[in-house]
Parts: C-alpha cells; sequence; structure tokens
C-alpha cells in the first residue's frame, strides 16, 4: 500500500484570511497525483474515521449521517460485491443513479475493483439510455428505482452486454424477485461481505492495482449538435480539479456542499469524487428538489454550483413573491435593490464605494436581504457560482445586490469541470473570471476559447477523429467564442458555429440576447432566430406558474398552456418585456417579431438536451414553418403538432399561432 502524508489539526493547517475555514494541508493536496479516488476514500477513513460525518443524506425529514469509515465500508462491500458477480478490471459499468449516498458507493466501489462508471440522467427515456449502455457495452447497470428498472426491462432485448441490472430502492419491486437479470443493492452488499470473509485481501490488492491515469469515468456531451459522445476522465483529472479549488475556493475540512444537480452531470462528479472526498467535507443529500431550499436553511451549506437556470427560476420566483407583497414592502424591496444594485455597479467596475453608500447598503441588508435570502435558503452561503449556460449578468448583479457572493464560472466535460471563476473582489456580472491554478487559457484566431491543463480529458471513447479535431497539441478546442478583457477577465460569446450574422452582416450572439429575455420572470425559454434574415425573431416559452398566477390575479380565464400562451393580455405581457430587454440592444440586435410557442421545449422530444440546452439544430428543423412565417408578411398560422404527455403517451394539438410585432 502506497502511503499518505495527510494531517488533521492546527499546526498542519494552511489557514485562509477567514479563521473559520479549516483549509487542507497544500503538501497532501499537492500529492493527489499519485492516487485514485477510492484510494483517496481509502486513506480519508483511516485518517479521519468515524471522528467525521462524511455523508448526510434526508428521508422521511430526518438527517441519516455516514462518517468515513461507513464510507469507505460501504463502497468497498458494492466493488466486492459486483466483484463477486464476475466484475473484471477494465469493464463498463452504467449508473441511473439520483443524489443519494448509494450513487457514491456504486461508484467508488466499481472504481476501486478498476471499472469505469458511466452515469446517465434518470430524466433520460429508454431509447437515450439503450444508446448509451451499449455505447459502452456496459456489463453491469445500477438503477435507482422501478422507475428506471422498468425502462430498461421494455429494452432487454436491445441490451444484449448488460449481465445484471442493481436496483437501489426496492419499493415497488415485491413482484420483481423471481427475475435473474435483477439484484437489489442490499444483496449486493451482502455478496460483497461474503466474499470479503473468503479473500480478506482481495479487496486492498485490487484497490492498489489502480493508476492515477486510469480512465475513472466516461460522461455523455449534451449532443446539441448530434450524437453524443462519451468523455473520458482519468482519477489524476478530478483530482487535479479538485486541487484547484480546494487551493482557491472558501472551503475547507468540514465544510457542507450539497448535491442537487443531476450526477450524470460533471458538476456534481466534479464536486462530489474531486472536491468534498480529498477536502474532507461532507456531502449532503436533500430528501427531494421541492424540499431543498428548507434542507439548505437546517444544513448550512458552505458553497453551491448548480446551472444558471437554478438561479434565473430563484431570482423569478423572489420577484413574483416581491410583486404581490403589500406597498411598504414593495417600496423598501425596491430602495434596496437600487442601493445595493448602486454598489454592485461600482464594486464589477474597480471603483471605490463611498462610505455613505455603504452604510446605506449595510442597513439595507439588514432589514431587506438579510431575511430575504434566508427565506430561500442562502442565508449561509459563502460562495454561489453558477455555470453549465450563460446567464443574464441582471441574475448576477440580482443576487449581488442582495447580498449574496454570487459568481459565474465556465467549464466544459472535456476540461474536467469548470476551471474559470470570478476571484472574490474582482467580479464582473458579464464575464467568467480568471483561469484557476495551472490553467491556461487562449483566444484563437478565430475567436475560440481553448485551455490546457492536467484536468483536459483523455479523449472521447472509440472517437479518434473527434479527439484529434478537438485535441491538438493538448489544448481542448472548446468550441466557444470568446475574448479578454484589459483585466484579463474571459467573455464568452456564445458557441463558435451558433454565431449569426443577419442579412446586411451583422453578427450577433443568440445566447447574448436569450439569456436577457430570460431574466423576465414570466419567460421560461427563448430561442432567437435571424441568421442571413433581414432582422431578428424569437420564440418564446411562456413560465406556466409565474404567468398563470399573473393570469388569475387578473381573472383571465384559462384551462392548458396552450391557452394560456393566446391570451391577449398574456400577448402584451410578454411584449413589454421584450420592448424592455431590446432597450439594453443595439438597432441590428433589436427583437422585431415573436411567436410565443403553444407547447414548452422538452427534452423529451429531443428539443433540450437533458441539461436543460436548446438543440437549435433540431428545433430549427422541427418548427422551419414558423421560423419562416416570421419573415413575411403573415399575422398569423394554423399548426399541427404533437405533444408527450408524463404518462409517456402522444397527443395532438391543433391551434393558430399568432406573429406578433414588438
Amino acid at each position: 500500500m502506497i502511503p499518505i502524508n495527510y494531517k488533521i489539526g492546527e499546526e498542519y493547517l494552511n489557514m485562509s484570511e477567514d479563521k473559520n475555514i479549516r483549509r487542507v494541508d497544500r503538501e497532501f493536496l499537492a500529492s493527489l497525483d499519485q492516487y485514485t479516488i477510492p484510494q483517496i476514500l481509502s486513506k480519508q477513513a483511516e485518517r479521519l474515521g468515524d471522528t467525521h460525518i462524511a455523508l448526510r443524506e434526508k428521508a422521511y425529514g430526518i438527517w441519516e449521517t455516514f462518517t468515513w469509515k461507513d464510507y469507505f465500508r460501504y463502497s468497498k462491500m458494492a466493488g466486492l460485491g459486483l466483484k463477486s458477480l464476475g466484475l473484471q478490471r477494465g469493464d463498463n459499468v452504467g449508473l441511473i443513479l439520483d443524489n443519494h449516498v448509494e450513487w457514491l458507493f456504486s461508484e467508488l466501489g466499481a472504481q476501486a475493483m478498476g471499472a469505469v462508471t458511466i452515469p446517465l440522467f434518470t430524466s433520460a427515456v429508454a431509447k437515450e439510455l439503450v444508446y448509451g449502455l451499449n455505447r459502452v457495452k456496459a456489463r453491469f447497470v445500477f438503477a435507482q428505482d422501478q422507475e428506471q428498472v422498468d425502462k430498461l426491462l421494455a429494452e432487454r432485448e436491445q441490451l444484449p452486454d448488460v449481465e445484471m441490472v442493481i436496483y437501489i430502492d426496492p419499493t415497488g419491486m415485491r413482484n420483481y424477485r423471481d427475475n435473474p437479470w435483477l439484484i437489489s443493492f442490499a444483496q449486493l452488499l451482502e455478496l460483497g461481505e461474503e466474499l470479503d470473509e473468503e479473500q480478506p485481501e482481495l479487496f486492498i490488492k485490487e484497490l492498489w492495482e489502480g493508476k492515477p491515469q486510469d480512465i475513472a469515468l466516461m460522461l455523455m456531451t449534451s449532443g446539441t449538435t448530434g450524437l453524443p459522445k462519451m468523455v473520458m476522465l482519468a482519477h489524476e483529472n478530478l483530482l487535479e480539479m479538485g486541487r484547484k479549488w480546494l487551493e482557491t475556493a472558501p472551503i475547507g475540512i468540514g465544510d457542507n456542499w450539497i448535491s442537487i444537480t443531476p450526477t450524470a452531470w460533471i458538476v456534481d462528479q466534479m464536486w462530489g469524487l474531486g472536491i468534498t472526498l480529498p477536502g474532507g467535507m461532507v456531502m449532503n443529500f436533500p430528501e427531494t428538489l421541492e424540499t431543498a431550499t428548507q434542507d439548505f436553511r437546517e444544513i448550512g451549506p458552505t458553497v453551491i454550483v448548480t446551472s444558471s437556470r437554478f438561479w434565473e427560476d430563484l431570482a423569478s420566483t423572489i420577484r413574483v413573491k416581491i410583486s404581490d407583497a403589500g406597498f411598504i414592502k414593495r417600496w423598501l424591496y425596491n430602495l434596496s435593490q437600487r442601493i445595493g444594485g448602486a454598489a454592485v455597479d461600482l464594486e464589477s467596475e474597480g471603483k471605490p464605494v463611498p462610505g455613505h453608500l455603504r452604510a446605506l447598503k449595510w442597513l439595507a441588508y439588514r432589514i431587506v436581504s438579510l431575511p430575504l435570502m434566508d427565506r430561500v435558503g442562502c442565508l449561509g452561503f459563502r460562495a454561489a457560482y453558477t455555470g453549465g449556460h450563460p446567464i443574464s449578468p441582471d441574475v448576477i448583479r440580482f443576487f449581488r445586490a442582495n447580498g449574496l457572493n454570487l459568481k459565474q464560472c465556465y467549464g466544459l466535460t472535456e476540461a474536467g469541470g469548470i476551471f474559470q471563476v470570478q476571484p472574490d473582489g474582482e467580479v464582473k456580472p458579464e464575464t467568467v473570471g480568471k483561469p484557476l491554478p495551472r490553467t491556461e487559457v487562449r483566444i484563437a484566431e478565430d475567436q475560440e476559447v481553448i485551455v490546457k491543463s492536467k484536468s483536459v480529458f483523455k479523449g472521447y471513447y472509440e472517437s479518434p477523429e473527434a479527439t484529434a479535431e478537438t485535441l491538438k497539441d493538448g489544448w481542448f478546442h472548446t468550441g466557444d467564442a470568446g475574448y479578454l478583457d484589459d483585466d484579463g477577465h474571459l467573455l464568452i460569446i456564445g458557441r463558435k458555429q451558433d454565431i449569426m450574422r443577419t442579412r446586411e452582416g451583422e453578427a450577433f450572439s443568440p445566447d447574448f440576447i436569450e439569456t436577457r429575455l430570460k431574466f423576465s420572470p414570466y419567460i421560461k425559454e427563448a430561442v432567437i432566430w435571424g441568421e442571413g434574415q433581414p432582422y431578428i425573431t424569437a420564440f418564446i416559452n411562456i413560465d406556466f406558474g409565474n404567468v398563470g398566477n399573473w393570469a388569475e390575479e387578473r381573472r383571465i380565464p384559462y384551462t392548458t398552456y396552450t391557452d394560456l400562451s393566446q391570451q391577449p393580455a398574456v400577448e402584451e405581457l410578454i411584449r413589454g418585456e421584450i420592448k424592455e430587454v431590446n432597450t439594453q440592444l443595439t438597432g441590428p440586435m433589436q427583437i422585431v417579431k415573436f411567436i410565443l410557442l403553444y407547447k414548452l421545449l422538452d427534452a423529451d422530444d429531443e428539443e433540450l438536451t437533458r441539461t436543460g440546452k436548446v438543440r437549435r439544430g433540431f428545433v430549427s428543423k422541427q418548427y422551419k414553418d414558423l421560423i419562416d412565417v416570421m419573415y413575411s408578411d403573415k399575422k398569423e398560422l394554423p399548426v399541427k403538432g404533437e405533444v408527450r404527455y408524463r404518462d409517456g403517451t402522444i397527443g395532438t394539438i391543433e391551434t393558430t399561432v399568432r406573429i406578433l410585432e414588438v
């Protein structure tokens, strides 16, 4: 066994400026490149043992805790259970799991045995799961519950390589017990315990055969432009990324992280395996996404990183609730926003904030922002980050004006996660900040952002041509266009291939306009068009909840989403929101016409990726007639479309869509 020098105690910790943060020893961080992720777990269990909490999960309103020894023991038994079933080093294991402790036990157990894990989205339909599992010839699959098992059973004949499915939640599985293709997670642990008794040295032998350069996991790309690719990430990729964050972020041993993004997304893999584990942090799992806000308040997470949609939705919810409040509360809130916004603007420009404004900001925070942030569960964050998709600077400004240290960051799955972060004291709402340590970022001649670091992936699985196209001389070509400002901050314009030009040759970024539209509490999704056209147009998905409440307050009757989106009053509401955004845009970038789509864009209909990004090419083909009619003299167009309901059935919608001018 390879020894590791990890010391805990005040004399061994590099203390940050915040004396409450127990920093991990830098000597230990520098040694991370010598180990695999399960090997780090083994040593953490030795050092932190039963005296420190590693995992915390809420079930039925009660938090259950797992120490570092528990964490290691369950992962060990899961790995040995797989070994008992016939798992071999180098095998691929699929994970269709939600945010629960069993995800980590399964993933680390499989990796300890030398397997490669492939996390897939639980929200994926059966054919997406079949594609992912067959793509890597997965021998074993972990499934969260009956819903996921049913998807696999329905496609069993299409999964010739899958030998066994291990289900986590036994609820509703009584009638499946005689199926030889299925085994419960509890049974898997029993198999592991039996093998451990028979061969007590086996696990340690398998564990320390692993090398840092071995592939730890593969993640599917979002597939916005075609079939998803499999990104191969080694143990050293994730641990190097973890080292960067542990050196720079306001986090330390025993701090809380809360897991709320899908396990198949790079963010939770980066944090769950690369940061919280070597950092000695506590990883928390809320009971449900609906209870996450309350769980925030109970746990007091130190840092949160989640998608831009989370912050957009939260900002919309707050603003709608404020609009329903009484006059005095609304007046105080609006005054607080003006004060906080003025201070944020000066800080982002690097200018000093006058003493009187600082005093007013402190007072506004104590009276308005502090109870507001406490109400939404965000009071305890030392820092909050948003990534995954461009976000409107207005959203960043909104939360920072309310005292939340929200910062935009930038990363990709192929880069090993988030490598570009706004430093404290240099937060500019429109940028994604500066690169983390040991990360080189350059702008190519065609404005493409390229990055080089030890965190960059090993390549695409069985796709040498795609690998060679994006990975050149160690530089990963992101496909995003951007530029560096005078202070070295990176600004992302958008996907290079999505940059459009009007008929007059005016270049514009759809992302730039879309993110500003989505700051409106009444707009859920926006898709901009205008390539080669005389003016810019938009598809708009209304926010059904917020617009529905708005309509009910005004006694506007409606039944369905389609019905609500076609109400004349709603059309005027959205027209006003677009006009407001147009005031922030130059003439050629202003929206001239728009359509309120009769249905929400949906990942199940292949219109969005599983991370919520618009598949622009697919949508343009699917709704070509609607796009074309916005560049004609017609005022409306009869349409007949399909809609997929929650039970999987497909219905038909027949309606007339109006082409609206701004």
